[in-house]
């Protein structure tokens, strides 16, 4: 299993990493109370593979408890636990600027002013911050640099860091609430006007011939492989997580599945992570 706590500034990011590391497939707990993180661990290490990441965030806010955070890592190390730190940093100038825009109160409460509350958490994280194997300053971050940096380091070659749902469907049935981008491959000849074809559907072997054998459907997969091609390293340096790429046709039984699943099946070569759904494969016949 893969253990990670993070922690750092006040205002640095850390909600914003925990709902990336979410999106990566972290199972992630906020604010937990240093002496219960033993019992975590184990509840997580022994749960026989169920928690592939987990990732745990602790900060000042636990106030007075935050001072046993080193005493109950160490404990970890000694009872074998592996895990790593990522802290999430930036500069004093940035942190005041987030806090006035937020108006929120600072966990460290100085009669001296924000700085000061500022300058004694940085020094009770003093130690983490020598202790971290991973630090990412977001002083001049961009969200969407910040999601990129830790895909980075946590997904390294396991996979695209996106997941793409791609997704038939009928124009007659309505379009698909959850697209992000729509195709209509309703100007393709239509199987349903076959007599072999018309009760079979864009699974079958027959109507995949049919549909990908005209020069203008072999022309369009193409074109459209190389425009996802294009688009998904985009979507992924914007840190966008979820894509639903729907292909439509009349009925959604025969060319959008088709489509679909060729396109699905490419996608899929690229080592993206495909899910192919056909969602109204089912509903009546293709008119």
């Amino acid at each position: 299993m893969q253990l990670t706590f993070v922690t750092g500034l006040s205002g640095s990011g850390k909600t914003q990493a925990a709902r990336i590391l979410e999106d990566i497939g972290f199972f992630c707990i906020d604010n937990m109370p240093p002496a219960l993180i033993p019992k975590f661990a184990e509840m997580f290490f022994s749960a026989s593979g169920k928690f592939e990441k987990v990732a745990i965030v602790v900060d000042i806010r636990v106030g007075d408890m935050f001072g046993r955070l080193l005493y109950e890592l160490q404990c970890l190390k000694e009872k074998g636990y592996d895990y790593k730190f990522l802290f999430i940093d930036a500069d004093d100038e940035t942190l005041i600027k987030r806090y006035k825009e937020s108006r929120r109160i600072h966990p460290v409460d100085s009669q001296k002013g924000l700085l000061d509350s500022i300058s004694q958490e940085r020094k009770q994280l003093e130690v983490l911050y020598n202790e971290a194997d991973y630090i990412i300053d977001t002083s001049n971050m961009k969200l969407s640099e910040l999601s990129q940096k830790i895909r980075e380091i946590f997904l390294k070659d396991e996979d695209t860091g996106i997941k793409v749902n791609v997704m038939s469907f009928g124009f007659k049935y309505g379009m698909p609430l959850e697209a992000d981008l729509v195709f209509d491959v309703r100007c393709f000849p239509n199987p349903f006007y076959v007599d072999d074809l018309k009760e079979l559907t864009g699974n079958d072997k027959a109507v995949q011939d049919y549909v990908t054998g005209f020069p203008e459907t072999q022309t369009f997969m193409k074109k459209l492989y190389e425009m996802m091609k294009f688009l998904l390293p985009l979507y992924i340096e914007e840190g966008k997580s979820n894509l639903t790429i729907s292909i439509g046709c009349t009925g959604g039984k025969h060319r959008s599945v088709t489509m679909a699943n060729q396109l699905g099946n490419m996608l899929m070569q690229d080592n993206y992570d495909v899910i192919i759904n056909h969602r109204d494969i089912m509903k009546g016949r293709n008119v």
